[in-house]
């Protein structure tokens, strides 16, 4: 594990936090297991992932794009629609002098429009719904790249509802692990979803329509 590189994105983050809002969690304590450990917990589903490039939707402080990043070497991008945030990542990306990542200040929908099905993994944490996050990652992904998804816990109901769209969306679930962090009492759910065929509708679709109006 590279601990220096890992240590070093959490002390950008903390200093950052004390001007500008980018984590709740303000203890160092607390966030190496909601941030290093959580974003690294997934580790073992990036190496079974296609080999590719990578990109973490809705990034924030970059979590958990850059620990991945760091850990696996992958080519990264870190895509974050909030201007401040994007800024704040790129700072990050040229101090811990990360060559293989790089920031998409803008949204999933139009990263689809410039990168179609070019990308091999996704990921995503506490984002959004399953539903949402299926249909931004459909038209990113090319056919056999998977989506790894971060969520604490997830209703019956909302796992149905997303594997009900595997035709529409041309993603399947293929994985899902649970556990708890090392603190024993934060849940993690680990769900991967395959890309194995194009979506049968034409995505994406205009910004924000996922989450407002979701299939």
């Amino acid at each position: 594990m590279n601990t220096e590189l890992l240590e070093k994105h959490l002390d950008l983050v903390i200093k950052a936090n004390e001007t500008t809002n980018i984590t709740r969690i303000v203890s160092r304590e607390t966030a190496e297991v909601l941030h290093i450990e959580d974003s690294l917990s997934a580790l073992p589903e990036f190496e079974k992932a296609p080999a590719g490039l990578y990109g973490d939707l809705g990034s924030g402080a970059g979590f958990p794009g850059l620990p991945i990043a760091i850990e696996t070497g992958r080519e990264t991008i870190l895509v974050e629609s909030v201007k401040k945030k994007a800024s704040l990542l790129e700072s990050f990306v040229s101090e811990l002098g990360l060559a293989n990542v790089s920031v998409f200040p803008g949204r999933a929908e139009e990263l689809a429009l410039e990168r179609k099905e070019q990308f091999a993994v996704l990921s995503a944490r506490a984002l959004s719904q399953l539903g949402s996050l299926l249909e931004l990652g459909s038209p990113l992904l090319k056919v056999g790249g998977q989506f790894i998804c971060y969520k604490a816990r997830i209703e019956d109901e909302e796992l149905k509802h997303a594997c009900s769209l595997e035709n529409k969306l041309g993603l399947k679930l293929v994985s899902d692990r649970n556990f708890l962090l090392s603190d024993g009492e934060t849940y993690r759910r680990i769900l991967v979803f395959e890309k194995f065929k194009n979506a049968s509708i034409k995505l994406p679709r205009r910004n924000g329509m996922a989450q407002r109006n979701p299939l």
